[in-house]
């Protein structure tokens, strides 16, 4: 079913909807919101698809769901499924209580349909003795094999042995499972079904005819009667072995120099002398069966190959001795007339059909198929068969109760994401809740393949961190991905180790094992620059401490070298060059100090406008990718086919990810035995207040505040005659005059 329509098809019934998520999303509340879901657009539907597996909802009510069994529930599917309840219920908006009982009166008796489902459910209580019951749970039709167990038909055309009082239809029903396998009967016994009562029989006449054709013609294919069987195996046994003999005689026969070869080198017995002998090895059974020459007949007795004997033995007693007599040994043409004499009953026994009853033996097949056994196990089969729309209506009782408690909620998570974004309940999606570095994350999704998810899930532009979980007690072990949407991403890295609670509140070590980095929130992009530039200086500053480490080693392992007196030289240069990079560095922080403190008034200004220069970009693209978040491309990665952007918004973010806060009725004791001492902390403050109060001095803004001789300007007025003290200090040839004339 399509359900695309236009406005006119749906002006009839009113929609709700409600504002989550960025977009709007349908509310589906009453009876004829699903009757009437097949002409909602499903364009205004949040998913068009879902796994069948892996998520927190019942997987026999998704299978059930599933009706081509291809492991995904889709759109039209689903339709069917609220189709289907609301033609036997009374008052469909009943599924979305969520109860797992169903009462007897809210099944319809307005069809023929609900009938037959209201009558299978009375028969269900009454096989579990609840005649007297209003309502039927869950727990009464799960288990199938406790409905059936007192009930010698169920239906569904298999038929247990003790399905009958027959003692010889029991037998055949035993010997049918032994020979062709079992069917399960719903009762959870094996037992038989007509097909497989129909290949056992099809498999008895073919083993019949099939011995039908060796008692024909029984002198030659039975050349030694019941003994023919022993005998034509043990001469299988070795055949091939004495053809190999009796080949190597000929080609002796044919040169004499061929036997040194024929006979084995004598290197490959000194190759096997050296080892702990055994007449089973392997290299011993390859070497020739007896000793060859040429023309030369086949001993039966100690000249055999040791790895033969008891075979050449047991083909003497069973083929040779009956056939021409007590023989030590025999010829390659008495030989050739022995595998004539076997060769009808190797041809006979290559044609054998009906393999499957052979246990049974040919005078119990043909007994069978002589008896009416096989007419009787018919007929038996027949009446569980015809028990079967009955019983079918038993197992549509399951699906029905099943629908009425979990229709409701698929829905909720399926047309529209309803439990995810109104908070009040966890999305089927949502497997549990991971505790980890001070933060709780709600959004944690099941992963199979970390790599292929995580190949689609970094568009969503989300924190993930990828987590592998294991139970140790039980050795279960699954992937989940969590997002982190409030707080930093300072202390995640890869190896950290959390716990995982799943939807059954059983607790899982969780280890992270790859991270997809994106802004978690505004005050982390606030932040980061800072830290960033902390982690650089960090750096540069250890860089510069181990090269100043190894350049002082290294010049006091060769001031070591060199001879006790020695005067190091100083280096000019190096002095000269500090100076210059001290005067710079106090250059560009005196002219960054007078722009600064030259801002007067505007200094507070002019800080909010430092920080935001620095804070401001990684604040505006951490702005932009947290708008962008999107919850589809999680679950995309799943599986899921999302059919609209469904944003994880900063509000929501917050409520997925909760970060540690002490309780509102906390004591908090603030004396810290270990607390790090406050000298260094407290200079600084000193000297950074003196600095401040130095700046705004500087900037005569305390002048009206202070005694003339404290005031900026008192400082800054120059006396009356310097110009004329310090005119005559230089002459026009440029040296000093030899005195300076009196002051008039």
């Amino acid at each position: 079913m399509s359900g695309s329509t236009n406005g006119t098809d749906t002006a009839a019934h009113t929609w709700s909807f409600f504002r989550a998520g960025g977009f709007s999303q349908v509310l589906l509340s009453s009876a004829d919101d699903l009757r009437r879901l097949p002409e909602l657009d499903q364009k205004l539907w949040v998913a068009l698809g879902c796994p069948a597996s892996g998520l927190e909802f019942d997987e026999k009510t998704l299978a059930l769901i599933d009706t081509d069994k291809d492991g995904r529930v889709r759109a039209p599917e689903v339709l069917a499924a609220v189709q289907w309840v609301c033609a036997m219920l009374k008052d469909p908006s009943s599924i979305f209580n969520a109860s797992d009982s169903l009462p007897l009166d809210a099944i319809t008796d307005a069809t023929p349909d609900g009938k037959v489902m209201l009558a299978s459910a009375r028969q269900i209580l009454s096989g579990l003795g609840k005649e007297d019951a209003r309502e039927i749970t869950i727990a009464d039709t799960t288990d199938t094999a406790r409905i059936f167990a007192q009930t010698r038909f169920n239906g569904d055309g298999i038929v247990p042995a003790d399905s009958t009082d027959d003692p010889h239809v029991r037998q055949l029903i035993t010997e049918i499972i032994d020979c062709m396998g079992p069917m399960i009967d719903r009762s959870g016994k094996p037992g038989v079904d007509q097909a497989t009562l129909d290949a056992f029989i099809s498999q008895a006449r073919d083993y019949s005819l099939w011995w039908a054709e060796a008692e024909k013609n029984a002198a030659a294919v039975f050349p030694l009667s019941k003994a023919t069987a022993d005998a034509a195996e043990a001469l299988r046994a070795v055949r091939s072995k004495i053809d190999d003999y009796f080949a190597r005689c000929r080609l002796a026969a044919f040169d004499e120099r061929a036997l040194p070869a024929l006979n084995r080198h004598k290197s490959e017995y000194e190759a096997i002398a050296s080892r702990d002998l055994s007449i089973a090895l392997p290299e011993i059974a390859a070497f020739p069966l007896a000793r060859v020459k040429a023309v030369q007949p086949l001993p039966l007795g100690d000249a055999v190959n040791p790895a033969w004997a008891a075979a050449i033995s047991r083909f003497t007693k069973l083929v040779v001795t009956p056939v021409l007599g007590d023989r030590h040994e025999i010829s390659e043409q008495e030989f050739a007339g022995l595998k004539a004499r076997f060769d009808p009953y190797e041809a006979w026994l290559a044609a054998k059909s009906g393999k499957s009853v052979e246990r049974l033996g040919i005078d119990r097949v043909r007994q069978i198929l002589s008896g009416d056994g096989q007419a009787a196990l018919s007929r038996l089969i027949a009446s569980d068969k015809a028990l079967e729309q009955e019983v079918s209506a038993i197992s549509a009782v399951d699906k029905l109760v099943r629908f009425h408690r979990d229709l409701g909620k698929l829905l909720n998570n399926f047309v529209s994401f309803r439990d995810f974004y109104q908070r009040k309940d966890k999305a089927i999606f949502q497997v549990g809740r991971l505790y980890l570095d001070q933060r709780s994350c709600d959004l944690c999704v099941r992963v199979d393949d970390m790599a292929r998810h995580a190949a689609l899930a970094h568009l969503s532009r989300t924190y993930l961190a990828y987590c592998d979980c294991v139970r140790k007690g039980t050795g279960e072990k699954m992937t989940i991905a969590a997002a982190f949407s409030d707080g930093d991403g300072d202390n995640l890295i890869v190896g950290r180790n959390g716990i995982f609670y799943d939807r059954k509140g059983r607790d899982w070590d969780a280890t992270i094992v790859k991270i997809v980095e994106n802004p978690i929130s505004i005050r982390q992009a606030f932040f980061a620059p800072y830290k960033r530039a902390i982690r650089w200086v960090e750096d540069q500053i250890a860089k510069r401490a181990a090269t100043a480490e190894t350049t002082a080693t290294d010049k006091l392992t060769a001031m070591a070298a060199k001879p006790a007196d020695h005067k190091p030289k100083v280096d000019l240069s190096v002095i000269a060059a500090l100076g210059v990079a001290v005067g710079g560095v106090t250059a560009a922080l005196g002219y960054l100090l007078q722009a600064f403190f030259g801002l007067g008034a505007w200094m507070p200004a002019g800080v909010v406008v430092l920080v935001l220069s620095i804070s401001g970009p990684s604040m505006v693209i951490a702005w932009l990718k947290l708008r962008q978040r999107n919850l589809g491309p999680i679950l995309d990665a799943n599986g899921w086919a999302v059919n609209t952007r469904a944003r994880l918004n900063i509000p929501l973010g917050r409520s997925l990810t909760s970060v540690a806060t002490l309780p509102a009725s906390a004591r908090l004791s603030a004396v810290d035995p270990f607390a790090e001492t406050k000298h260094g902390r407290n200079i600084a403050v000193a000297v950074a207040v003196l600095a401040a109060v130095g700046g705004l001095w500087y900037t005569g803004l305390f002048d009206s505040l202070l005694p003339a001789r404290l005031q900026r300007s008192a400082w800054t007025r120059k006396p009356a005659l310097s110009a004329q003290v310090a005119a005559p200090l230089v002459d026009s040839t440029g040296a000093a005059p030899s005195a300076v004339p009196a002051a008039k």
